[in-house]
Formats: structure tokens, C-alpha cells, sequence
């Protein structure tokens, strides 16, 4: 994508773009305005699975998001989506938070932790060893082994987290053995369910995050527009070095809005 001018819809990350941990970045409010009043569509798109969507409606709605603007999608909805298709009735371990259980669970996956046909990794901040070992246990069976995600540090404020990533290593190291499959971002598949939702052609949308081998990896596959901000893991001299090129750099969401907003004059 040559010009924002061309962009007919925005996907937007959550994590380092619109928020960071419980500060909302420079520029989101402004942003979801200025879409509004040009009357293009949008969504947000999170690998982070350690929340139930509800749980993210709630956060934007906290920072001033209107209800109807917080559409959210996330990595675990693409998960329950492939599961309800392919082990539908079949009991699935899921190693994750509460709040992602509740999602599966709201959703028809039924969750079984003794005999199950497969077993998910998600990103779990209430992570256990028992946990880990029932997980590696499975895995070690051959069970069907997927991740909701391969994100392997999470931003905040303090600085990166360990996320699913770096559980996925742990588990590698102790069965030999990577996912079958990962939901998340770069997955192009996302972009097509989400282009679907916005009743848009996927070429005609713009990917917006801070991560280069997520966010713009995942735009550059399937296509579409890609935006980088840095405001959250990627810095600038990261790019070099990097495979994957945005299309637009900007240092945070308001900047994105005024480039938008200038093109479109």
C-alpha cells in the first residue's frame, strides 16, 4: 500500500499500540474519533489470550472506547473456531487463565483435563508446574498439540514478560515437540476472518501494531497494508535487520492519525 489514502479499513493491535498495561498510548482515542468521522471500519486484534474477550471490552471501555467502537478478536477466538470444526464433542485440555477457560467453555469446547483428543496452549499467567506437566505429559502422548499464539515476550510497563513463546520452548525441550498448529498473529487466516467481518477485500486494510514478526509479518502474507508503531516493542533500529518492512512508520497512534488524516486532504 502506497497511501493511507488507499486504506478502506484498520485492524489495530492492542498491546504497545493502543494500550500499555493499564496506560492508554498517546494518540488511541484520537485515532478510533478521526475513523469514526471518516466512516472507515475497524477492529482490534490481540494474540494475547491470557484475558477473555469480555475481559478486553471492559479494559477499552475502561480507557474511554465506546462500547460499539470495542470490537475485539482475538487468539483464542481463532482457536475455539478451528476446535468447534475439527473436535467438535471432543474434550480438549486447555492450559490457560480462567478467563480464557470461561471463553471456551461459552463458546461449546468442552474441556477435559483427564482424556482429552488435544491439547491447547495458551498464554497462562496463572501458569503452574503441575500444569506444565500434565501439558508435557499429553504432548509426550502425541496428542493434536496446538498454541493459541508464539509471542514470546509480552510489553508492559516495566519491560517484556515471558509469554507463550517461551512456555513453547520449555515444552520442546522436555517432548521434542513444537504446536501442530499456532492461531495467532502472523497466521494470515486471521486477517481473512477479519476481512470477512468488515465486509472488506482484504487488500483494502491496514494492519496496525509494534511487533515486526506478528503484526507486519502477518500484513505482508496476506497482503495488506501494513502500519509499525513504536510504541511498544519494536524500536527503530530493529528495522534494518528485519524481513518483514512496513509500509508506514510512525513513533505512536497519533502520529498514524495525522498521516491518515493528511493523506485523505
Amino acid at each position: 500500500m502506497k497511501s493511507l489514502r488507499q486504506a478502506q479499513g484498520f485492524i489495530l493491535d492492542m498491546d504497545g499500540t493502543f494500550f500499555l498495561g493499564e496506560r492508554l498510548l498517546p494518540g488511541g482515542l484520537e485515532f478510533l474519533a478521526l475513523l469514526n468521522r471518516l466512516e472507515i471500519p475497524f477492529s482490534f486484534l490481540t494474540n494475547n489470550t491470557s484475558r477473555s474477550r469480555a475481559d478486553y471490552v471492559t479494559k477499552l471501555m475502561g480507557f474511554g472506547v465506546q462500547e460499539g467502537d470495542a470490537r475485539v478478536f482475538t487468539a483464542g477466538d481463532a482457536a475455539i473456531r478451528y476446535l468447534r470444526e475439527s473436535f467438535n464433542g471432543k474434550g480438549v485440555c486447555l492450559i490457560g487463565t480462567r478467563s480464557l477457560r470461561k471463553d471456551f467453555r461459552a463458546a461449546g469446547v468442552r474441556l477435559d483435563e483427564r482424556k482429552p483428543a488435544a491439547v491447547v496452549l495458551g498464554y497462562d499467567t496463572e501458569l503452574t508446574y503441575a500444569k506444565l506437566v500434565r501439558l508435557c505429559a499429553f504432548v509426550r502422548q502425541g496428542l493434536p498439540y496446538f498454541a493459541t499464539h508464539a509471542d514470546v515476550n509480552c510489553p508492559t510497563p516495566s519491560g517484556p514478560i515471558p509469554d507463550i513463546g517461551a512456555m513453547m520452548v520449555l515444552v520442546e525441550k522436555s517432548t521434542g515437540r513444537l504446536p501442530d498448529k499456532i492461531f495467532g498473529k502472523p497466521d494470515r487466516n486471521l486477517i481473512e476472518q477479519l476481512s470477512a467481518s468488515l465486509k472488506l477485500k482484504p487488500e483494502s486494510l491496514v494492519m496496525v501494531g509494534d511487533r515486526l514478526y506478528t503484526d507486519i509479518a502477518m500484513g505482508t502474507s496476506a497482503g495488506v497494508g501494513t502500519a509499525l508503531v513504536l510504541s511498544g516493542e519494536t524500536k527503530r533500529e530493529d528495522l534494518p535487520g528485519s524481513p518483514f518492512q512496513p509500509d508506514f512508520v510512525c513513533e505512536n497512534l497519533a502520529e498514524l492519525a495525522w498521516m491518515l488524516e493528511a493523506a485523505r486532504e
